[in-house]
């Protein structure tokens, strides 16, 4: 069983970067389809990104293309999610999912593994 633990969240003016990172432990993320979701207060847990097991197909929210990238590091078990032009509505607790499947989707059921997420904060 897979353990998923996130860093680099925090606090970030509008307009800011930041970059996450999903270190694993237990098993090896080569297997896995690996994907960033984000809770904000009082709102249901959404989709961010998917990564296909190489890496090669990826996935993401509407919301967020074009300034989130997601990547990874099998060699290191470790995956990313670069931020960038952040706005304050990116604000939540950022988590990081294993998919043991082989299909790169956003559906939060299909995820088998999650974190304990990370703080992201976006003032305005």
């Amino acid at each position: 069983q897979v353990q998923l633990v996130e860093s680099g969240g925090g606090l970030v003016q509008a307009g800011g970067s930041l970059r996450l990172s999903c270190a694993a432990s237990g098993g090896t993320i080569s297997r896995y389809v690996m994907g960033w979701f984000r809770q904000a207060p009082g709102q249901e847990r959404e989709f961010v990104a998917a990564a296909s097991w190489s890496g090669g197909r990826t996935l993401y929210a509407d919301s967020v293309k074009g300034r989130f990238t997601i990547s990874r590091d099998n060699a290191k078990n470790t995956v990313y999610l670069q931020m960038n032009s952040l706005k304050p509505e990116d604000t939540g607790v950022y988590y990081c999912a294993a998919d043991d499947s082989a299909v790169v989707l956003g559906t939060t059921s299909r995820y088998d593994y999650w974190g304990q997420g990370t703080q992201v904060t976006v003032s305005s």
